[in-house]
């Protein structure tokens, strides 16, 4: 079992230190948490992108990118993640664990510096970001904003998040709006970079081979002198138990797809008063988390109603999503044959052998995680934001332990919030209009 411990550094900074010789690299995360809102949410997308421009020592990419190539070649990129309704700003750092560099040679400390430069120390010019570095990466931003609706399956899944939880923060795309990116300039986010780094949060997560005492002295120096005022102790998601409407809310609009996009939002409901997270885990992976689910065995395989089935779990707001993708008359054969896969699971129709594959499914990708240091960083702060201590192999544990009449209770409980169909202009179907 690796050996995991966690420790507050300084006023609301806080280490995850996993000490591990399972890999030959290190791996080294720093993540700013902030209350996910239409009103910033680009300006934390924003934000990292321009830190990597440059720093005080190393003003310019080329230079920056040279200091770390002497670091044997290591990597520093931003990482924008929505975890509920928490949005979490990362600069992640990848590279040779010194337990495999000549004695003496270790880089752990000149890494961790650097970080803390990136952060703390940026390019400046007239105490504000250059705004040649802040114009050319919203430019980017913007892309990536408009260039999500290029994939039409993430698409109407983030659709159906938005008209779903319309007046909640969870409806708010994880890079923000196109409207507020447009709005951005050196000042501004200059101005939002020094709020954010004085009130936010911040969670490091450490994995390889070097002592929790040693990561935890070199951050220190790091980043020693970092503004800390009162952090926003509101910071959370709004878990709502029920619909805020009686019946489900059916959204349709029309692009010019070759294939609908049937997708369906339901609230998970009083099993988050009290979540138990390794069952309602396996509650999707029976429903449509694996190649052995309900939804692909019998909506797609036996019916042959959609091209693809699965349920995606928000956890962190109490969501359980269906994305699939149907011919445009198929809509009501489909989503009627979705829902009654559900219904079976709610009645206990779960058999010995589903419930063995949903587990092993499961069991499987968390061991995945434990193999990949990218997976673990990401595991670990979605255990902090929820309020877990354990690590993979505790969860699988849990995963045993968990029987049919659990799921069936979870399952009972959802409810279906709304229903969201993308499909061609002038398609033939008749999807029930908006109520």
């Amino acid at each position: 079992m690796p050996n995991i411990t966690r420790r507050e550094l300084c006023p609301f900074v806080f280490l995850t230190h996993l000490q591990t010789n399972k890999f030959k690299t290190a791996t080294l995360r720093l993540s700013l948490l902030t209350q996910l809102s239409r009103d910033t949410a680009a300006k934390n997308a924003l934000l990292p992108r321009v830190l990597l421009q440059g720093t005080a020592n190393h003003p310019d990419m080329a230079v920056l990118a040279e200091a770390t190539d002497e670091l044997y070649g290591a990597n520093i990129e931003a990482k924008i993640a929505k975890k509920g309704e928490i949005q979490c700003v990362s600069l992640a750092a990848s590279f040779v664990d010194d337990a495999c560099l000549p004695e003496g040679e270790g880089i752990l400390t000149q890494i961790t510096k650097l970080l803390g430069e990136i952060l703390l120390r940026p390019a400046l010019k007239d105490g504000k970001f250059q705004a040649a570095y802040v114009d050319g990466e919203r430019e980017k931003l913007l892309d990536e904003i408009r260039g999500r609706i290029n994939n039409k399956r993430t698409y109407a899944l983030t659709r159906l998040a938005e008209l779903m939880c319309d007046g909640e923060a969870f409806s708010v795309f994880r890079l923000g709006t196109e409207q507020e990116a447009e709005t951005i300039d050196a000042e501004t986010l200059t101005a939002h970079y020094r709020m954010l780094l004085a009130s936010a949060p911040i969670e490091i997560f450490y994995s390889g081979t070097a002592p929790a005492d040693k990561v935890a002295d070199a951050l220190a120096a790091a980043l020693s002198g970092i503004p800390r005022t009162e952090p926003d102790f509101d910071l959370g998601t709004d878990v709502r138990m029920n619909s805020l409407e009686p019946q489900p809310r059916y959204f349709t609009e029309e692009m010019d797809v070759t294939q609908g996009k049937l997708s369906l939002g339901f609230r998970i409901g009083s099993a988050m008063e009290d979540p138990d997270y390794a069952a309602l885990r396996l509650l999707h992976y029976l429903y449509g988390g694996s190649v052995n689910s309900k939804l692909f065995l019998h909506v797609r395989e036996r019916l042959s109603l959609c091209y693809y089935a699965s349920s995606v779990p928000e956890l962190f707001k109490g969501l359980l999503l269906v994305a699939s993708g149907i011919e445009f008359d198929k809509y009501d054969e489909a989503l009627a044959e979705i829902l009654a896969q559900l219904d079976a699971i709610r009645n206990g129709d779960i058999t010995d052998e589903e419930l063995n594959w949903a587990k092993k499914a499961l069991i499987t990708d968390l061991r995945m995680i434990a193999d990949e240091q990218s997976q673990l960083e990401d595991f670990y702060l979605g255990q902090t934001i929820l309020g877990e201590d354990g690590g993979p192999e505790e969860l699988i544990a849990d995963v045993e332990r968990v029987g049919k009449k659990q799921i069936a209770e979870i399952a009972a409980g959802l409810q279906l919030d709304a229903v969201y169909f993308l499909q061609n202009a002038g398609a033939d179907g008749n999807p029930p209009e908006e109520v």
